[in-house]
């Protein structure tokens, strides 16, 4: 047990200097983001620094992973709970949290800075905003949406989503391949004291 915990350890310090790669990140940036020394920040990634809780806390934030991902804990319980993101460049990543071929799916999208190029394609689309400001240009319109906000479009109108400015956002993306809509449901109207109630 103590040399599995041993080669936990030996390995976060690869796995925190590839993330930072990843994400295009210099040591001085996240210096910056986390408040730990460049200095501390390098004996880590190079393993020459035991990592400990108050040094890896506020690299999960910055990197916007959940501690048991940075430390490369093992999986237990439901295997759908442990979720592989696909890493691209910029900082991006896609992490799918449903596979059911052929019906809405549905994913979690970090996305950094990336080349603007409208794409047409047979579905539909909803984008809520978790993290970030989202610029969207959808055919002639163009808008940016901030963290709470929805959209939904289809996506036979050429459009394109990223980030408003230099800094990556976090979005939740469902899409349905044969165009379906997200059903949205509502409260039912309720009555207040000023309305009259009807007579049964």
């Amino acid at each position: 047990m103590d040399a599995e915990l041993e080669q936990l350890l030996t390995d976060i310090g690869p796995r925190l200097r590839t993330l930072r790669r990843d994400r295009d990140l210099t040591l001085e940036a996240l210096s910056d983001a986390t408040g730990i020394s460049v200095s501390a920040l390098s004996r880590l990634e190079s393993g020459k620094r035991r990592p400990t809780l108050d040094l890896l806390l506020p690299l999960a934030r910055a990197h916007r992973v959940a501690l048991d991902q940075l430390v490369g804990a093992p999986a237990t319980g439901d295997p759908r709970v442990h979720l592989t993101p696909s890493r691209r460049k910029n900082g991006s990543a896609v992490v799918p949290l449903t596979r059911y071929p052929g019906r809405v799916q549905v994913f979690k999208q970090v996305i950094g800075p990336r080349p603007l190029k409208l794409v047409t394609h047979a579905g539909y689309e909803w984008l809520y905003v978790l993290a970030g400001d989202l610029r969207l240009i959808l055919g002639t319109n163009e808008v940016v949406l901030h963290p709470g906000e929805v959209a939904e479009f289809d996506t036979a109108e050429p459009h394109w989503f990223g980030p408003a400015d230099e800094q990556v956002v976090e979005i939740l993306h469902l899409f349905g391949p044969q165009g379906e809509k997200a059903h949205v449901r509502t409260k039912a109207k309720t009555t207040t004291a000023h309305e009259p109630v009807p007579e049964s």
